[in-house]
């Protein structure tokens, strides 16, 4: 099924006059490393702007004042390091404050340089979690993804598709939506394959992209795109409840809203000059385009 505005119009929640922080949801991201700060800022920042109500970022301690400078309104996580990497206590730390947080929901991966750190979170995460990233290449070092027995969305593009399902991915429409589909059933999740018409499927029901182009074609428009979708998760599931269907639709609407942020953007600056940070610039306007669809 095609994406419309009409489509992605029902899937978001209505915010009531009378709404908190608190019914919007709360997302930590577990995200950045000294040499990609930038991906936790713009992914976090990401699922404020989409609407989620709280947002906590956990990441290496070296870059904790980078980010809390860069976006004041999100609270922050200095995990231990040790010549580089996560210290052994990192972990520890990390299920303390979830333990206080309560988060609606995991954001995983983006800028992340720590595998090790990564798979051992994702074989004891039971909350709802946005595998992305160098989370996906993480996960992709393990052939059985059985043990995910959280809900989830996956994001891979095809480079990391490929890791995931150990074939070649080619641009076929047919083959992308059977390999998403394949990676969804490994996962028991929601799946997106991103790229030209962006593949969004529970392994049952599946929904092609029709909104974004060349304007996307920047680094750190899959942080964005994360976040994005995280923030409408933490909103959809808290008023559905997490689960696949409450997954779809956050996928779907994310994915969407993220190229058409991209296409709004490209009339301003042109495909050529737009940057990721220009993305959420654009939401405002999308969500307007959205909410007031009539077909």
């Amino acid at each position: 099924m095609l994406l419309s505005r009409a489509l992605i119009k029902s899937f978001l929640p209505a915010r009531a006059k009378r709404s908190h922080k608190g019914v919007f949801g709360r997302v930590l991201v577990i995200a950045g490393s000294e040499k990609m700060s930038g991906a936790a800022v713009l992914c976090a920042r990401a699922t404020l702007r989409v609407g989620a109500g709280i947002t906590a970022l956990a990441l290496p301690k070296s870059c904790q004042c980078i980010a809390a400078a860069a976006l004041p309104e999100m609270l922050t996580v200095p995990l231990p390091e040790r010549k580089g990497l996560l210290s052994k206590t990192a972990l520890l730390k990390l299920e303390d404050f979830i333990a206080t947080f309560s988060p609606s929901l995991i954001l995983l991966g983006p800028g992340f340089a720590d595998h090790a750190f990564l798979l051992q979170f994702l074989h004891q995460c039971s909350l709802p979690c946005v595998i992305d990233a160098e989370a996906l290449n993480a996960l992709a070092k393990e052939k059985d993804f059985s043990y995910l027995k959280m809900p989830s969305i996956c994001t891979p593009h095809p480079a990391e598709m490929r890791r995931l399902v150990q074939k070649p991915i080619s641009e076929e429409k047919k083959q992308r939506i059977l390999y998403a589909k394949e990676l969804s059933q490994k996962t028991g999740g929601v799946c997106l394959l991103k790229g030209f018409e962006t593949v969004i499927t529970d392994g049952k029901k599946t929904y092609i992209n029709t909104t974004g182009g060349p304007a996307l074609a920047k680094g750190g428009s899959g942080d964005v795109l994360a976040g994005m979708i995280a923030g409408l998760w933490a909103q959809i599931g808290t008023a559905e409840g997490f689960n696949n269907a409450s997954a779809l639709k956050a996928a779907a609407c994310g994915v969407y809203l993220h190229g058409l942020c991209g296409d709004l953007a490209a009339k301003k600056l042109t495909d050529r000059c737009v940057l990721a940070g220009d993305l959420l610039n654009n939401l405002p306007d999308a969500f307007r385009q959205v909410l007031y669809a009539n077909k």
